[in-house]
């Protein structure tokens, strides 16, 4: 099964966001991830939960995907269930086991908050699987170019940026690579105790690290060769247009964050 990249996952698939500008989307996905948190009921999660599953199917990204990236925020969901909806005093609606139990005003809220989670992530999915990394560093130097009065170096950031994103796939197609070559020589990673399986990932993590370090030094080789200097950004600082779609996109998005507040004060 093909591991799914929130970050760094960008494949062009011909979907009407595609060619929407890098800096409506950025502006679009801080006022939707504001309104996943500042939506107090259902009614208005239901209604970002809508606009989120029309997202997926416009830009053609299966349900699946989403679910595969919600994978390594698995035990975040679990614990805010926990934290949320299980007591230990005996005030509980459900015994479980002598004083705890489980409270529903507890897991509604736990609900509420994993609803939060689920939304925030599928929306960056879709803003990554539809923009290239280079052109969200653009969106995002764009967006720091007023600090560069201040002194702050613009174009570093952007190539930081950019290195950091472009490093996320190539960290996780490493590590599943080392996996393999260790499964191969005979390491077990799914037997034994939490502390067993630690000392078995420490013969993953090292060589790993190694590696990283090797592609951080033929990175740094090939941008000295290439005469980059500090300050070099300006290709970075082009102009993006807006058009039509952006305005409606933003529009869109601003008329969604009024209703998730707004829907449950008029139910």
């Amino acid at each position: 099964m093909p591991r799914t990249r929130v970050l760094g996952g960008y494949a062009a698939a011909g979907s009407w966001l595609d060619g929407l500008a890098a800096g409506a989307k950025v502006a679009c996905l801080l006022l939707l991830s504001l309104a996943a948190m500042a939506a107090p009921g259902w009614e208005g999660l239901a209604l970002l939960g809508v606009a989120l599953l029309a997202l997926l199917a416009s830009c053609r990204l299966p349900l699946g995907r989403l679910l595969l990236a919600l994978r390594p925020a698995t035990v975040l969901l679990v614990l805010s269930l926990l934290a949320n909806g299980l007591v230990v005093d005996g005030s509980f609606d459900l015994g479980l086991m002598g004083g705890v139990g489980l409270r529903w005003a507890g897991l509604a809220r736990a609900g509420m908050a994993v609803c939060r989670i689920v939304l925030m992530v599928g929306l960056v999915l879709v803003m990554t699987s539809t923009t290239s990394t280079s052109s969200l560093s653009r969106s995002l130097v764009r967006g720091l170019s007023p600090l560069g009065r201040l002194g702050l170096p613009v174009g570093d950031v952007a190539m930081v940026v950019v290195v950091a994103l472009r490093f996320i796939p190539e960290v996780e197609e490493e590590f599943a690579l080392i996996v393999r070559a260790q499964r191969a020589r005979g390491v077990r990673f799914d037997q034994g105790g939490p502390a067993c399986r630690l000392r078995a990932y420490a013969a993953v993590m090292i060589p790993l690290v190694v590696a990283l370090f090797r592609r951080s030094d033929e990175l740094a080789q090939a941008l000295r060769d290439r005469c980059y200097a500090s300050g070099s950004g300006q290709p970075w600082r082009q102009g993006e247009t807006w058009g039509a779609r952006e305005r409606l996109s933003l529009a869109t998005s601003l008329a969604l964050l009024v209703a998730a507040i707004v829907l449950p004060a008029l139910s």
